[in-house]
């Protein structure tokens, strides 16, 4: 039976400049591979063991990506190994078959959408009336399934996001604020869902997963074992529960270190 490692990317596994993290004098910093470039520019790195680590990964059990990012955001990451047969993006609104979005999957989330939440254009018309443009640098609404922001971090109130969550909460909907991002997601959009479709097409008997995010809980909840590094929502939250290693590490070394746990793990006897 195949072991699934389903894996958040950004933060988890590969980092922009800006979350390094690289806190040992230069001379001393991992040497990094990029794995994203974005209007001619890179964008994403992994350390180069991290790399190898994750092309041993993919030969020895079946590797899922997964992301909140839409499908062309995902398409645009080059990792190393071999090409992922699933991928699950858009938070689990598009499970991807040898890259292409699976029709059924992506019609039966609809229908749970529709039946057990707010609609999309009740959450974008809050964001856009109660959303200050003074912090705000962008809006944006994700593959139609759900919406976010770009903001000025520093700028931002906390108890603006406080009440957004609450109000996010009464309407069937989850608030997580990464970064320079605060998305609004439907509660019933989950990771942890696509990942038990991969599981019931695939028959594997064991599952790993990782994630640093607060919409990253739900997969980690559902594996068989899970990790999360030591920076992010989670570990603001001093977030675990049983499976769940909470790592030390932090930035691009807790991407390195994951993908060690992970590739022990699935080398380790049964």
């Amino acid at each position: 039976m195949p072991v699934i490692v389903a894996s958040d990317l950004d933060r988890t596994l590969i980092y922009s400049a800006a979350a390094l993290a690289l806190t040992m004098p230069d001379a001393r910093a991992p040497r990094l591979l990029c794995v994203e470039v974005h209007e001619s520019r890179p964008l994403s790195y992994m350390t180069e063991t991290a790399a190898r680590l994750l092309t041993d990964l993919g030969d020895a059990a079946l590797f899922v990506p997964t992301t909140t990012r839409t499908r062309k955001q995902y398409q645009r990451i080059n990792l190393p190994g071999p090409a992922p047969a699933y991928a699950i993006c858009a938070n689990g609104g598009h499970l991807l078959v040898d890259g292409v979005s699976d029709g059924d999957w992506h019609a039966r989330v609809l229908a749970r959408l529709a039946d057990e939440c707010a609609p999309l254009s009740e959450v974008q018309d809050h964001l856009l009336r109660t959303a200050d443009p003074v912090w705000v640098r962008k809006h944006r609404v994700a593959e139609d399934l759900f919406a976010y922001l770009v903001v000025e971090r520093e700028l931002l109130p906390e108890e603006w996001v406080k009440e957004l969550g609450e109000w996010a909460e009464n309407r069937g909907w989850t608030v997580s604020l990464q970064g320079r991002k605060i998305y609004a997601v439907p509660k019933p959009l989950t990771k942890s869902a696509a990942m038990r479709e991969v599981v019931r097409r695939t028959g594997a008997d064991l599952t790993l997963a990782a994630g640093d995010s607060l919409l990253d809980a739900d997969l980690l909840l559902a594996a068989d074992r899970s990790w999360r590094p030591g920076h992010g929502e989670l570990a603001d939250d001093d977030w675990t529960a049983p499976g769940v290693r909470a790592l030390p590490e932090r930035g691009v070394l807790a991407g390195e270190r994951i993908l060690r746990e992970l590739l022990h793990t699935v080398r380790a006897p049964r």
